[in-house]
């Protein structure tokens, strides 16, 4: 997903593509990996951005409404946020110690969403998928 993407279904949704919202997007785009508000907040602090916090805790839940982003809740009581790129993304998640692995493989997660819209009259537009169980670090520990 890109920003002139995200852009365009913000709009779509009707919403404003305002310069502080795309200004966040372009952080979003730029910030590789898992990331709560505040540490998108404060790596865009540290470019010099004058965007404030709340704009960017706006932007991400207006995100997560359109389907941009989606949070996830890895333990530590604050929302972790994950770009879905191309509708999806997927993560192996250790009940134990917390560590969360991300895969690309889907085939399994597109059959599922195949069968599932089929069955429920449903458009899938995206998924996140988390698989819980032990890692082998802690299988051997």
């Amino acid at each position: 997903m890109n920003k002139i993407q995200i852009e365009n279904k913000l709009s779509q949704y009707g919403h404003r593509p305002t310069a502080a919202r795309l200004e966040v997007v372009e952080a979003l785009l730029n910030f590789h990996g898992h990331m709560t508000a505040d540490d998108l907040y404060e790596h865009m602090q540290s470019t010099g951005s004058s965007v404030g916090r709340m704009t960017v805790f706006r932007t991400l839940d207006l995100l997560a409404e359109i389907g941009v982003v989606r949070p996830t809740y890895q333990g530590s009581g604050a929302a972790h946020f994950v770009l879905l790129e191309d509708g999806h993304h997927h993560h192996l998640v250790c009940m134990r110690c917390a560590q969360t692995v991300e895969f690309a493989e889907c085939s399994f997660a597109e059959d599922l969403s195949q069968q599932l819209a089929e069955k429920h009259g449903f458009k899938i537009e995206g998924h996140l998928l988390e698989i819980y169980g032990v890692c082998k670090k802690c299988q051997a520990g």
